[in-house]
């Protein structure tokens, strides 16, 4: 890590806390909140992106110093800024400055929109400090001052600019205490491994070079240290006659990707010759891109103090301290360090437990800390569930609710959550609390080994014991009969893994069975015993009909055994018949003459076989209806709204453009 420069300390002392940091699991965010709480324990670092938590999994950030934030909800910031009252701001959250984050409507979104919602908190005894972009500049990027013309080339830099712009508004209008830091090219700890500099460096301690764009694009390096000391110095000096303005934060020197290569090559001892046009230019990569630092120096008293071959050596060694390879690149590759994971509740008559079940959800998950999202499928219940759901997605943005049409059946409500989920993980429940999510730790434990699936088997049921003998007798005959290994016991609750989430979802079956379908597309599956506790409210709604009804819909979707039955019992009557034949002509023709005669024997066959036949034809119609069923290729629910923390989704072309955009 690095080390702590000895005039941060007294800089980092004199912040006004309690400090936010917005976007702290991001690369710079992450390593301004480092710095900052090496100092300050009153330093809080918010984050809604789990893909790039794993730098605060790796840091050790105590959990009640990680605030989760959803910034495009507005009664998400109100609520972390009404809980922890910050003084100083620093928003580092973005989105789109990379090539991988092509989503023009985030990108407005998390850059604007997210912006508006933080600065409508704040107040004059704030402090806010944004981290604008030199992107800004766009097409005028050859050292331009502060006050020269901003000519955005992408849609990053055009929702930069509009974020600079809102600042000096606030400032203006409101007297907000804030400043806009347009950021250079920052190398150093922590950034992405994919990334240019830590791929030269990664490369170099091999002894070799990554591919290379042209030598001529240029960039104005600037080492994080400095980047962090440029949000401090910011922080401290602010006041009414520069609110509102924009600085850059640059060295002031271009350095082609030609100069880059050969100091790196000079410093590490490297003696491969690059390869020039190994790799693309990106389409905004420009000859001439560096900064001009004089405002800053001259205003807030910055100046970069890192030189290029300075910084690469710190990040190399930074690179050889932490185990980069088994270390950095795993955890940034793997989500699964920082997982969100995703329950979805199937609710019918549960108005009662929902808030139960919400609340020792989010205790679960946090007691694991991960981050979570619940969604709760309303399948056209009759009483006031979705009131209920609507309160819950109200105060968390991380809260879903989805209602049907009619009562499609938990399956289809299953399957509902399942198209829209962004987990890394999910966990179907039923939603009357005969599901505990206090077995949920358990699943994570299991997925977190490397188990795709990992059901919940039911060793006791809180039940009439003659109850639970049927419904282990069930169990047993249908492992028997399936022409699938389907675990015993085991009913939907469940923790699935989102690569097997996509498979069951794009499964075309109209006529699903989870926990079978669960079973047939494989992958690596455990289970962990749990007691299924009683209904906490109200009556079951399962009934005998209904239970018979699963277990036709289960053996009939995953065995062949009945039809094989009765073919088998085909041969075998056939056999007999034509065995009883010959012994009668024997018998009244050699052993006994006097056999009796009459229609009893004749009868009791004919009931016998015709009772056989009807079974069979029976058995045979149950297979016909389901493909039947198949053939209409009706949906499998229909939904009639979604809501997703304050905004609600109700026409079907807003449903169908978000489930779209969820699935991405």
């Amino acid at each position: 890590m690095s080390d702590l420069v000895p005039h941060y300390q007294d800089k980092i002392a004199q912040l006004k806390g309690p400090i936010f940091v917005f976007g702290a699991s991001g690369f710079i965010g992450a390593n301004l909140f480092n710095e900052i709480f090496k100092v300050r324990k009153d330093c809080y670092a918010l984050t809604h992106d789990a893909t790039k938590a794993w730098r605060l999994k790796l840091l050790k950030v105590p959990f009640e110093n990680i605030i989760h934030c959803d910034i495009l909800s507005g009664h998400s910031v109100r609520e972390v800024f009404n809980q922890y009252q910050p003084r100083t701001l620093f928003n580092l959250a973005a989105y789109g400055a990379y090539s991988k984050q092509n989503n023009v409507n985030l990108t407005y979104e998390t850059n604007v929109i997210g912006t508006v919602n933080i600065l409508q908190n704040c107040t004059k005894e704030n402090v806010y400090i944004h981290a604008g972009s030199s992107s800004e500049y766009g097409f005028n990027c050859t050292a331009p001052s502060e006050e020269d013309r901003v000519e955005p080339n992408s849609h990053y830099a055009v929702s930069k600019v509009s974020a600079a712009y809102l600042l000096e508004y606030y400032a203006r209008l409101h007297g907000l205490s804030t400043l806009n830091l347009r950021l250079y090219s920052i190398y150093g700890y922590w950034e992405e491994p994919d990334r240019l500099v830590p791929r030269l460096i990664e490369n170099a301690r091999q002894g070799r070079l990554p591919s290379l764009v042209s030598p001529d694009i240029s960039r104005d390096f600037l080492f994080v240290d400095d980047c962090v000391e440029a949000f401090l110095d910011a922080a401290l000096n602010v006041h009414e006659g520069i609110s509102g303005k924009s600085y850059n934060v640059a060295t002031g020197h271009k350095t082609t990707i030609g100069d880059l290569v050969d100091v790196a090559r000079a410093q590490f001892g490297i003696e491969q010759v690059p390869q020039w046009g190994s790799m693309d230019n990106r389409k905004w990569d420009l000859a001439d891109w560096y900064g001009d630092p004089t405002a800053i120096q001259r205003d807030l008293g910055w100046q970069a103090r890192t030189s290029l071959e300075e910084g690469l050596t710190k990040t190399k060694n930074w690179q050889d301290n932490v185990s980069y390879e088994s270390t950095i690149i795993p955890a940034f590759e793997n989500p699964k360090l920082n997982p969100v994971i995703t329950a979805i509740i199937a609710c019918y008559r549960d108005a009662q437990a929902i808030p139960y079940m919400y609340d020792r959800l989010v205790k679960t998950f946090n007691e694991l800390k991960v981050r979570y999202e619940i969604i709760f499928v309303n399948d056209n219940s009759p009483d006031n569930q979705e009131e209920v759901i609507d309160a819950i997605c109200e105060r968390d943005p991380n809260v879903i609710g989805i209602s049907h049409s009619r009562n499609f059946g938990s399956q289809s409500a299953f399957l509902s959550g399942m198209e829209i989920a962004t987990g890394d993980a999910v966990v179907l429940m039923d939603g009357d609390l005969q599901d505990p999510p206090e077995i949920i730790p358990g699943f994570y434990e299991k997925w977190i080994e490397g188990y795709d699936v990992v059901y919940g088997v039911r060793v006791q049921r809180e039940m009439k014991p003659h109850i639970h003998f049927f419904y282990k007798s069930f169990y047993k005959l249908f492992q028997g009969l399936s022409y699938v290994p389907i675990p015993r016991d085991a009913g939907d609750f469940s923790m699935i893994d989102r690569k097997v989430v996509k498979e069951l979802v794009d499964l075309p079956e109209t006529e699903q069975f989870l926990r079978g379908l669960r079973a047939w597309v494989g992958f690596k599956q455990t289970g962990v015993p749990y007691v299924r506790p009683e209904r906490m409210f109200g009556v079951s709604t399962n009934n005998w009909t209904k239970n018979i009804w699963w277990a036709k819909k289960a053996i009939f979707s995953f065995s062949f055994a009945p039809l094989e039955l009765m073919s088998y019992a085909g041969f075998a009557l056939t056999g007999l018949s034509i065995l009883g034949i010959v012994w009668q002509i024997l018998a009244k023709f050699l052993f006994f003459p006097d056999t009796p005669r009459g229609i009893s024997t004749v009868i009791v066959l004919i009931v016998f076989f015709g009772g056989l036949t009807i079974l069979g034809i029976s058995f045979l119609g149950e297979y016909i209806a389901k493909i039947f069923e198949e053939t209409k290729k009706r949906p499998k629910f229909i939904r009639t709204r979604i809501r997703r923390g304050p905004k609600t989704y109700r026409s079907a072309d807003e449903i169908r453009t978000l489930v779209k955009q969820l699935r991405k």
